[in-house]
């Protein structure tokens, strides 16, 4: 709701494909392919020529069904409006996905009404330790109107939750293909409520008991993740809004099998996540799609510095993960009303960015999901993606990465520690141009790697262990650090860490490198990636800003670091990358062709510098025959075939001075 400041009653914000868009999506769905904006409703005729002059596809339908105390009552002609633009869509062979709140209801001037949300069903609201009740009024937040209320309803509430799932069953009704659900979120991210680890409604606490036994408001201490009983408080909140979510794709589907679920979520990765509870690798599991509302630090792409773009990069990789194969959209900003710089820039980089993690765009004005900052760079960016829309978004898939291992459970009770550790594990995979694969506990069975990196991985259960003894067994390496195995997956110390003793290390102070050719490991006792965190938040964007980094303490580590996995293991690739650790790469095999995919943040400065230092002499070889061909597809530009030399079995090219990034592929 809060993004959209004009709304009508029957408003509706539309993104158009051209007419005459036309696709096989094979495995994947339209959801893959979404490129898209907001539009306001003056002249719908006019918004769809527009619409198709900017190249977008995907139809946004802003109903607000849902978030309107009124409509939410009496649904009628808000239903009938999403009906004929279901119709409207259909039409011209393109696809509508309709937005509405998920916890949140606003009644307009309330201040002027007898029945209001609150005053109708004060019970149905969600509420902190001490019954304060998450009723909020203008000036809150922007998108809440002076002389409005706004509340955050408890999804245990029991006819609400009724009331709300037969509007969705309704919306899905009306032919759309997709409903949109903003923020399905417990109310920690208002100011005052931070850190009320709500809710504490009778039906929260009721269904609580039902489960655990336990009393929220006396059983457990808030915000101690040392205390057993909070965990399961944790884990109970997260799995609540998981249920929600699965409920609504299941009453969509109930009368329109075709309709895809899609939650709008903000939270990345990091502690935000279990605070609001709406975490993004459960949500992943029962909704089609996920829209990231998320920047990765730094604010919008004009603010950013490069080490808040590589941030953003790990962030994006990790949903792709996650999503396994589903779409990944990224409502993210690029630049709002920044008097140092123009907008243009800013929209390239961050497509740029999306674009090079596999995720789809979303072009919009400032902080709200319409408009945009400038309407002729989305035409020009939005086309371009759609003559290549196949190179990014078919399916990427591992050739011979190392894996990085993501532990929900870890972030769930260790949160700063383990994302320190992961996110400097996964930036140097991408500094470092080694091929890497975001490993889960869902992908772990079908991890083909021969070296697995658990960064700090503390809690482990007795099943992801088997699985790592077994992997060990097979020949192939891990790698793990600190305090990793120390704890079961509640949060319980085993007692004897439970990896040690996979590879019988007694003590934990020292490095320690296999000799045994059956259990090939390294183990060490500081996490490297979070010292290669420490050291790139204190050096990276310094060396970023004068393109320089031999000297560098970070650049020393990531040699060292990488030197060491590749010759202990034996680390093999078909891919070798000579590029300056400013560029991020991923390579994956992408229709059975290997492809590298770059992103250069050399230069960029926040609110100052927003065009790249130009990157030279990047060199890729690939282990191919000799007649295989090499393609190169610049960022904006046309695809062209580079000049490649072929030597004992590697096919070695140079590339072209690279501004902003590009794909470079092997075709035989």
């Amino acid at each position: 709701m809060y993004k959209y400041i004009l709304f009508f009653l029957l408003g509706f914000q539309i993104a158009f494909a051209q007419t005459d868009y036309a696709k096989d999506f094979g495995e994947q769905n339209w959801t893959n392919f979404v490129r898209t904006a907001g539009h306001g409703l003056s002249d719908i005729d006019a918004n769809i020529k527009d619409a198709q002059d900017t190249h977008l596809f995907g139809i946004e339908v802003d109903n607000s069904l849902t978030g309107y105390y009124e409509s939410f009552l009496d649904p009628t002609e808000k239903l009938a409006a999403i009906k004929e633009m279901a119709t409207r869509t259909k039409e011209i062979g393109n696809h509508a996905f309709v937005y509405t709140e998920g916890l949140e209801t606003i009644t307009a001037d309330a201040a002027k009404k007898e029945h209001t949300f609150f005053k109708d069903h004060p019970d149905w609201l969600q509420r902190d330790i001490n019954d304060r009740p998450a009723v909020f009024g203008g000036g809150t937040a922007f998108w809440i109107s002076q002389d409005d209320e706004d509340v955050w309803i408890s999804p245990y509430a029991v006819e609400w939750r009724k009331i709300y799932m037969e509007r969705i069953r309704q919306i899905a009704a009306t032919g759309i293909d997709g409903i949109f659900i903003d923020i399905p979120y417990w109310m920690t991210h208002f100011d005052g409520w931070e850190d009320t680890w709500a809710s504490f409604d009778v039906y929260t606490v009721e269904a609580f008991k039902k489960e655990t036994g336990l009393d929220a408001k006396k059983d457990l201490k808030l915000g101690d993740f040392s205390d057993a009983n909070f965990r399961k408080w944790v884990d109970f909140r997260i799995k609540s809004l998981t249920d929600f979510m699965a409920d609504v794709a299941k009453n969509a589907r109930s009368v329109n099998p075709d309709c895809k679920t899609i939650a709008e979520i903000y939270p990345g990765l990091d502690e935000s996540a279990v605070r609001v509870g709406a975490d993004v690798y459960e949500m992943y599991d029962v909704v089609d799609v996920v829209a990231h509302e998320y920047s990765g630090g730094g604010g919008d792409a004009a603010s950013k510095n490069p080490d808040n773009w590589f941030n953003r990069m790990i962030g994006m990789y990790t949903f792709r993960s996650f999503a396994e194969g589903k779409a990944s959209w990224m409502l993210s900003y690029s630049w709002s009303e920044n008097k140092k710089v123009e907008p243009m820039e800013p929209i390239k980089n961050l497509a740029l960015s999306n674009l090079m993690a596999g995720t789809n765009n979303w072009d919009a004005r400032g902080h709200v999901m319409s408009g945009s900052n400038h309407i002729e760079t989305r035409k020009e960016v939005y086309k371009w993606i759609a003559e290549n829309e196949n190179t990014f978004y078919k399916p990427r898939n591992p050739m011979a990465p190392i894996g990085i291992y993501f532990s929900p459970k870890t972030r769930n009770y260790h949160p700063d520690a383990f994302m320190e550790s992961f996110e400097g594990m996964m930036k140097m995979m991408l500094q470092g141009h080694m091929e890497f694969q975001v490993v889960t506990p869902r992908t772990l069975e079908n991890f083909k790697g021969n070296v697995l990196i658990l960064p700090d991985v503390r809690c482990v259960s007795k099943e992801e262990a088997a699985f790592f003894e077994k992997y060990l067994e097979s020949g192939k390496g891990l790698v793990f650090s600190g305090e990793t195995g120390r704890y079961d997956e509640t949060g319980n110390r085993y007692e004897k860490n439970i990896i040690r003793e996979l590879v019988d290390i007694s003590r934990s102070n020292e490095r320690v490198i296999s000799t045994d050719s059956q259990k090939k490991f390294i183990y060490y006792p500081q996490c490297p990636g979070k010292i290669y965190t420490l050291l790139t938040k204190s050096e990276f964007n310094e060396a970023a800003w004068e393109s320089s980094f031999q000297r560098s303490v970070f650049f020393a580590f990531l040699n060292k670091f990488k030197t060491e996995i590749i010759n202990h293991f034996k680390i093999d690739t078909d891919i070798k990358i000579e590029a300056s650790p400013f560029v991020s790469t991923q390579t994956a095999l992408v229709e059975s062709k290997p492809h590298v995919f770059i992103a250069n943040f050399a230069g960029l400065k926040s609110d100052e510098i927003m065009t790249q230092t130009t990157e030279k002499d990047i060199k890729i070889q690939f282990k191919a025959g000799d007649e295989a061909k090499v393609f190169y597809l610049p960022f904006l530009g046309e695809k062209q075939r580079l000049d490649a030399k072929y030597s004992e079995g590697w096919v070695m090219c140079k590339l072209p001075p690279i501004e902003k990034g590009g794909v470079v592929w092997l075709e035989n």
